[in-house]
């Protein structure tokens, strides 16, 4: 019996069952897991490096946004570009140039000299990110075809991409109090070069039989819409929701993404066929990772203001209280999708993560200038862990369901571009909101040192309550889109070496 199965863009014969065998793809999952780590997690390493590289380098506060929202724009707005560029030119190919690329960028940024170094540095590790993230995805998503391993495999790589935040948090703290803020940029040398050894010993080489296309104008057209977007919601943080380059570039970038749409209904050969997207399945898993994106942005930031402002923990310390999180997020990735997804499907899966997140991201609004983390914060961070990395893993392996080999880059990547997106607007969002309810609790009261402090535990107990409420809408949601249906596996193809 054999299989036709796709090696880039030309088919071959081989041996169905030979690639599902091969006991070295659990190594591919883990060479494709400690890539999505290290991008994943530069995502918040540096924010607590941030302030000893601002007294290092000597940049003012003003500017100090850029090294986080340098990264983020060029990694969200290239996301679909890189996807497709992993269909034409091979995923093995795009997978090993991010590695480079992303490597040589953070050992720029480490040896920054100045702030325009270290922003360059910045933007480059989002270039290459964007490269990088969809190629690792597709991998994945064409190496476990068969069902029982497709669960386990993608609830490992679905609890690297939920707990790389908080990852981050602990080894950002670790390696600045320990050694250097320049050590969180540093550091993604030692992951890159373990992955770039595994790619080149287990991937197969890349076989092209036809010419690439790419859609040039859905290219140009798509990052000019995801970077204004993401840009407007990174100036609203500051500036405000009516600032008019704040509304000049949200409304562009919703124009020009709505030019998009047209445009690949249009092309012979679109960036994002529409039909990847217009799946209930794979819509919904999209859809739920960009909630995610803007709920998880209230755990992260506004519960690290509470424990090292408020608590008085240290980086490590902070970064250690999100552990429970993490062992939570990891126990319930790697066992809801083969347990809880074969029996009741991806709706209940889903939006009944998102409920029980809800349940933990409530459960934080009773934090107080006093309370204790085992009663407070503790409990909250279980259940979110539990909740969300049950969705996170089912998102993923959701999001890329039945997709043909093809487009399993620009699918993956479209996965990534919704977590981006989405964290941009939790970012702006819950910001504004909490800035908002911290102000009008002082401007009842007469400012002292008890009603500063009880102002941000106002904002942050009221941001903490909108991310409930995001959830739930969500679970809702989530419920009535996505179908009860087992996801289906992607067409696979020969990815191992041999």
């Amino acid at each position: 019996m054999t299989t036709t199965i796709d090696r880039g863009p030309s088919a071959q014969e081989i041996p169905s069952g030979r690639r599902g065998s091969h006991a070295l793809r659990w190594w591919v999952l883990a060479v494709l897991g400690l890539a999505q780590l290290m991008v994943v997690l530069d995502a918040t390493v540096v924010n607590i490096a941030l302030p000893e590289a601002q007294r290092d380098l000597g940049f003012d506060d003003a500017s100090r946004q850029w090294v986080i929202t340098g990264y983020a724009l060029a990694f969200g707005s290239l996301l679909l570009l890189g996807g497709r560029l992993s269909d034409l030119f091979g995923r093995r190919n795009t997978f090993i140039i991010g590695l480079i690329g992303f490597s040589v960028a953070s050992a720029i940024g480490g040896a920054a000299a100045n702030f325009e170094m270290l922003v360059a540095a910045r933007i480059g590790q989002g270039v290459f990110g964007a490269i990088l993230a969809p190629a690792a995805l597709s991998l994945l998503t064409v190496t476990f075809t068969e069902p029982s391993e497709r669960a386990k495999a993608f609830g490992i790589f679905g609890a690297v991409a939920g707990t790389g935040g908080a990852i981050g948090l602990l080894l950002g703290g670790a390696l600045t109090e320990w050694a250097s803020w320049r050590w969180v940029m540093f550091v993604n040398l030692a992951f890159a070069a373990v992955a770039l050894v595994g790619a080149v010993l287990l991937l197969a080489k890349h076989v092209a039989g036809t010419r690439p296309r790419l859609d040039i104008p859905g290219t140009v057209v798509v990052t000019a819409a995801l970077f204004g977007i993401v840009y407007g919601f990174s100036h609203a943080e500051s500036n405000g929701w009516t600032d008019s380059v704040t509304l000049a570039f949200l409304l562009g970038g919703a124009a020009l993404l709505g030019l998009f749409v047209w445009l690949e209904t249009r092309v012979a050969h679109p960036l994002l066929p529409l039909r990847i997207v217009l799946d209930r399945t794979r819509g919904g898993a999209y859809l739920a990772v960009f909630v995610m994106g803007i709920g998880m942005f209230a755990i992260f930031l506004f519960l690290t203001y509470y424990m090292q402002l408020t608590l008085g923990y240290s980086p490590i310390m902070t970064g250690v209280a999100f552990l429970p999180m993490v062992a939570a997020m990891i126990a319930s990735s790697t066992t809801v999708p083969s347990l809880l997804l074969p029996k009741v499907g991806p709706k209940v899966v889903v939006s009944g993560g998102f409920a029980i997140a809800a349940v933990g991201m409530a459960w934080l609004t009773r934090i107080g200038l006093d309370t204790g983390y085992a009663t407070h914060i503790l409990p909250g961070l279980v259940l979110l862990g539990l909740g969300l990395g049950g969705a996170m893993s089912t998102a993923f392996q959701s999001a890329t369901a039945g997709v043909h080999h093809d487009d399993a880059g620009v699918a993956s990547a479209m996965i990534n571009t919704s977590q981006q997106v989405g964290g941009s607007i939790g970012t702006a969002l819950l910001s504004t909101i909490a800035a908002s309810a911290a102000s009008d609790y002082l401007g009842a009261r007469t400012p002292n040192q008890l009603t500063v402090a009880q102002s941000a535990i106002e904002s942050y107990t009221t941001s903490f309550t909108w991310a409930a409420g995001v959830f739930i809408v969500g679970a809702v949601v989530l419920g009535l889109l996505m179908p009860s249906t087992l996801p289906a596996p992607a067409e696979g193809e020969p990815v191992l070496a041999h």
